[in-house]
């Protein structure tokens, strides 16, 4: 059966988009690695500063991930699965934080938990404050990024068939075993890949930290700060130093997760 002529140019405009598109994504990120060259690189993983800004900015990220698989998961499932009024409003707040500059939602963290708020005031005692802090960053990271988590481990979820869990709960399990033996399971991958979203975008964060967290710096803020102190080809292996680094993070997460069964 041969192709129309249409059906062939929809191919090749389609394939066409496709590759401009994968080479939107890879260029940029590229030419930069490339413009570090590996001299560069192996100087930025030799700079005690650059070592500490992404080993810093790798273990808030993973913080602020694991804070929001413990706490978004049962929001996930509640969205997923229980209908209440305000859903569509609950929704659109989680979505809020994705569509708001960053900056913006830094200022708002300045207000809320900075120093003179009423959160400030009751965290000071305990000698806690998000504001140039370790604390301020992973506070931040969640914010901006735990909706990517919750909205993917809700699609996730929506996605096993509630019966199962009827079928689990008839042979004995609760709700809550039902869940955790055959509902998690099921959509173990749909959720990790919702924690690796989210991990990475934590990990590029850089709008609402500069406002609450200049210092300590992470790889972010210190690439900003030495791009407008010493100009652009400076911070080129800073840059390329946590594009590797992330890139074997995730290379890693990828070839660790277990395949779905068949």
């Amino acid at each position: 059966m041969t192709s129309s002529p249409s059906r062939l140019l929809l191919t090749a405009v389609a394939t066409l988009l496709g590759s401009l598109l994968l080479l939107s994504l890879v260029l940029p990120t590229g030419t930069l690695v490339a413009g570090a060259g590996l001299t560069g690189i192996a100087s930025a993983f030799a700079d005690r500063e650059v070592l500490q800004a992404i080993g810093l900015t790798l273990l808030c990220a993973t913080l602020a991930t694991l804070l929001a698989v413990i706490g978004g998961i049962p929001v996930a499932y509640l969205l997923a699965r229980v209908p209440f009024r305000g859903r569509a409003l609950v929704e659109a707040l989680l979505e809020l934080p994705l569509v708001i500059p960053h900056p913006v939602i830094g200022m708002a963290l300045l207000l809320s938990m900075g120093r003179e708020s009423a959160v400030g005031r009751l965290l000071a005692p305990a000698g806690l404050s998000i504001v140039n802090s370790p604390l301020g960053i992973v506070v931040a990271m969640l914010v901006v990024s735990a909706p990517l988590f919750i909205l993917g481990a809700r699609e996730s979820i929506a996605r096993v068939d509630a019966r199962l869990e009827s079928v689990a709960r008839t042979l004995g399990d609760d709700r809550v075993a039902a869940i955790r033996r055959v509902t998690l399971p099921l959509a173990r991958n749909g959720i990790v890949n919702a924690g690796t979203a989210m991990w990475a975008r934590a990990t590029s964060e850089f709008g609402a930290i500069v406002i609450v967290t200049y210092h300590p710096r992470v790889a972010s803020v210190l690439a900003y700060d030495r791009y407008v102190t010493y100009g652009l080809r400076s911070v080129l292996p800073v840059a390329a130093a946590l594009v590797c680094v992330a890139l074997a993070v995730l290379v890693l997460i990828r070839m660790a997760r277990r395949p779905e069964r068949a």
